[in-house]
């Protein structure tokens, strides 16, 4: 899999204001980043999953933490699938 690097510029004091890592606040961000991206329905969960750098098992637990839906469907879209396979 091929990667994309982007740089964002923060305050330079910011890893001492919220007392974490530098690996740490990337960590965060890619998981912010990707349950945002996902509840905005721009990405898969699984894609989603890719973006966090964590296993979809992993971030499927966050999503439900969050409050998070892991399945976009409607139960009309449910009973129709149900049909289709009667």
């Amino acid at each position: 899999m091929s990667v994309q690097t982007i740089s964002i510029d923060l305050p330079s004091d910011i890893l001492l204001a919220i007392n974490e890592t530098e690996q740490e606040l990337i960590s965060r961000l890619k998981v912010s980043l990707a349950i945002l991206l996902y509840a905005q329905e721009k990405v898969t969960i699984g894609k989603a999953s890719q973006i966090a750098g964590l296993s979809r098992l992993a971030f499927e637990s966050i999503l439900s933490d969050s409050k998070i839906p892991i399945s976009n469907l409607q139960i009309e879209e449910v009973f129709d699938d149900v049909d289709k396979l009667n």
